[in-house]
Formats: structure tokens, C-alpha cells, sequence
């Protein structure tokens, strides 16, 4: 621990002021829980008040803060077995936009969320920072605790995950909707029937 403990907390103090309302937001998505999300930012704050020391670079203050709430939320989120996401919309921050990219530029679908959810954490936690965090990629390499080509292919893995994930879930509604249009035939077909009865009555 630093000596000079005032100088940690009013350094803190500005982190807070700049950026509390970001990872307020992040935690937010990430437990789907604005009380519980409250609660993890304060603690965030306050553990990186206590870990003061371990940030080399004051320019890298905002990765370094997204790696502490990052990891403040997955301890949260393997404690309690919950893993929930509400609906965002964000920006890609590729050239180019894929399809799970379009995907997340759009206000979550039922299918989407429940991709998302099946997707691991940790992969879940780099769309999340790059996508809707916009964190460039030594950011998001901070944020992971990791180094630039690890994030990237976490990035790359947990696109994949998602693209795989979104697939499954498209076909089980497909499968869903043809069986829904199979019973509304089955319906109108008796209807029509009853109503067929009726008339030669």
C-alpha cells in the first residue's frame, strides 16, 4: 500500500467522478440488477481505492478500473448462478459488421439474450467491454487482465460462441414457429369443419 494515502483517494475520487456512471452501466448489463449493479460499483471503487498501487499507468486508469468491476461481477455472478442481460444497443467497432455485430447494434431479442446466456463468462465479458464499453483494444486487454493478442482472441472466440449460440437458438424458433403454424392449420381446419357441420344442419 501507498504511503501517501490521500493522494490515492482523491486520484480515486476523480476515477469516480469520470467514470462511475460507465461502469454503473456495465455492471448493470452484466447482472441485470440495478440495486445488486449500486452496490458492485461502490465496491469497485473501493477496491481500486485498495489496489491503488497496482496501477503502473494513471493514463490506463480506465482499463484498469474495467478489469476490477469485471472481476467484482463474474465473482458476483458465480456466486449467485445467475447469468441475465438486458436489452442494449451498441456499435461495432470493426470496418466491417457480422452478423452477431448487427445483432448486438439492435435491441436484444428474446433468441439473442438467450444466446448470450449460453456463451461463457469470460466471453460474455469481452462483447460486452468491446461492444457496448467501446474500450480500443489495449483497453480491453487491461480490462481482461490480459495481453492485446489474448483479448483478441477472446474477442474472436466469444464472436464465434455467440454466431454458434444465435444459430441454435434461430433454428429452435424456426422449429417453434412451424409447429405454432401447424397447430393455427389444425385449428382452422376444424373450425372449418364445424362450420361445414353447422351448415348442413
Amino acid at each position: 500500500m501507498t504511503t501517501d494515502r490521500a493522494s490515492a483517494r482523491a486520484f480515486v475520487e476523480q476515477l469516480y467522478a469520470a467514470h462511475h456512471a460507465e461502469i454503473y452501466n456495465h455492471l448493470s448489463r452484466m447482472v441485470r440488477d440495478d440495486e445488486l449493479a449500486a452496490d458492485l460499483t461502490q465496491e469497485t471503487f473501493v477496491k481500486a481505492y485498495r489496489a491503488f498501487d497496482s496501477l503502473a499507468d494513471h493514463n490506463r486508469a480506465r482499463g484498469w478500473l474495467y478489469q476490477i468491476a469485471g472481476r467484482t461481477a463474474l465473482d458476483e455472478l458465480r456466486r449467485r448462478r445467475i447469468v441475465r442481460f438486458v436489452p442494449w444497443t451498441g456499435q461495432s467497432q470493426g470496418n466491417v459488421a457480422s452478423a452477431e455485430e448487427l445483432a448486438l447494434q439492435r435491441r436484444l431479442s428474446a433468441d439473442l439474450e438467450r444466446a448470450l446466456a449460453a456463451i461463457p463468462d469470460r466471453q460474455r465479458q469481452a462483447l460486452l467491454l468491446a461492444e457496448i464499453g467501446e474500450l480500443t483494444g489495449v483497453e480491453l486487454a487491461e480490462a481482461l487482465g490480459v495481453t492485446h493478442v489474448a483479448a483478441r482472441a477472446l474477442l474472436t472466440r466469444a464472436r464465434e460462441s455467440l454466431r454458434q449460440a444465435l444459430a441454435v437458438e434461430r433454428a429452435r424458433a424456426s422449429v417453434g414457429n412451424a409447429e405454432a403454424g401447424s397447430g393455427q392449420q389444425v385449428a382452422r381446419s376444424e373450425r372449418n369443419r364445424d362450420e361445414n357441420e353447422r351448415r348442413r344442419r
